[in-house]
């Protein structure tokens, strides 16, 4: 296969919203979109998705997987993550895949088996991790300079009104968690580690734990010296809700918007010790860019990845935890930490 010099070929799996943001990331990243992969190749939907962002060529998804692009992005409804990633991986592709990876954390570790077979790259698509705020939250928890860590508490949730939503159906991997609250979780892990145990409390839509899905979760989740907090929902208010708090034994950091991935304004969060409360901006940044430029570079050899698929599978197994632990109402250990 070929690549564009600074980046790559890329498929783009689906008409998806999502992909609206990730096609100008992979363009400004230097990468080139060659092949829009969908369901139905003939539908009106298609082609003018494909017009509308300039993509030379429509066909289904396999024949995405055949042509010649270096790497796909995989932003389908959750329950094809597993299946379509792996067969990317088998045809010889770098894949990108939305989040959740998968479904649960044996599909994970199936996918990084896959992707070690096939030497290809394979990263779970968390964009707001590469947000010059982030990295700068993490130098200051990992760097001590908010004491020992006690108390972490994040939040995200918006109001999901759309009936029709795949987020709505169980069968395709739909939920609050799956959706959102693995946002809070994944920035958890970030700057604590893994998790000893968690305990969880959901609001099911009908059917409950058999058949419906979480449209609201709150947990706790457990470190030797330190409990964690995270909250998600479809359910509340008008506008979307993001926070972050963390407490130390020498400080506080407060933070509304942690997770936007692409941000127009300065974003800014507070920092509280005994000098006093002080606050650090960081200008508008294109995360989903420097997502993709990060994935295209270790696709070409240029530098290691941030995080290998190993990382996804745990992560996975944190949320089978706390959806374990929803269902039955009983605390969950987490095996592997």
């Amino acid at each position: 296969m070929t690549s564009t010099g600074a980046g790559l070929r890329w498929g783009i799996l689906g008409a998806a919203r999502i992909g609206r943001a990730l096609i100008p990331a992979i363009r400004a990243a230097g990468g080139e979109v060659t092949f829009l992969g969908v369901r139905e190749p003939n539908a009106e939907r298609a082609r003018d998705y494909a017009a509308e962002w300039n993509i030379p060529v429509v066909g289904s998804y396999a024949d995405a997987l055949a042509s010649d692009v270096d790497a796909i992005y995989n932003p389908l409804p959750n329950d094809l993550h597993l299946p379509m990633t792996r067969d990317t991986l088998r045809a010889g592709k770098h894949a990108l895949t939305e989040k959740p990876f998968t479904l649960n954390a044996a599909e994970a570790a199936e996918l990084e088996r896959e992707a070690q077979s096939a030497g290809r790259v394979l990263l779970e698509a968390f964009a707001y991790r590469f947000q010059p705020h982030v990295e700068r939250i993490v130098e200051l928890v990992r760097g001590g300079e908010l004491g020992e860590i006690r108390a972490f508490r994040g939040a995200f949730g918006f109001p999901l009104t759309n009936p029709d939503d795949f987020r709505w159906d169980a069968s395709k991997g739909g939920g609050a968690l799956f959706d959102v609250g693995t946002y809070p979780v994944n920035l958890m892990r970030l700057l604590l580690g893994e998790p000893q145990s968690v305990t969880a409390r959901a609001r099911w839509t009908e059917g409950g734990t058999a058949s419906g899905v979480d449209m609201g979760l709150s947990a706790v989740l457990d470190y030797p010296q330190a409990s964690a907090s995270i909250d998600c929902a479809f359910d509340w208010g008008d506008t979307a809700t993001q926070r972050l708090t963390v407490i130390g034994t020498q400080g506080t950091l407060d933070m509304s918007g942690v997770f936007h991935s692409n941000t127009a304004e300065p974003s800014t969060f507070t920092l509280t010790n005994a000098a006093g409360t002080t606050q650090e901006t960081f200008g508008p940044f294109n995360a989903y860019a420097g997502m993709v430029a990060h994935f295209q570079r270790v696709a070409l050899g240029q530098e290691a990845a941030l995080y290998p698929p190993s990382d996804a599978v745990a992560h996975a197994r944190v949320l089978d935890a706390l959806y374990a632990s929803a269902r039955t109402g009983e605390r969950v250990d987490i095996h592997g930490s």
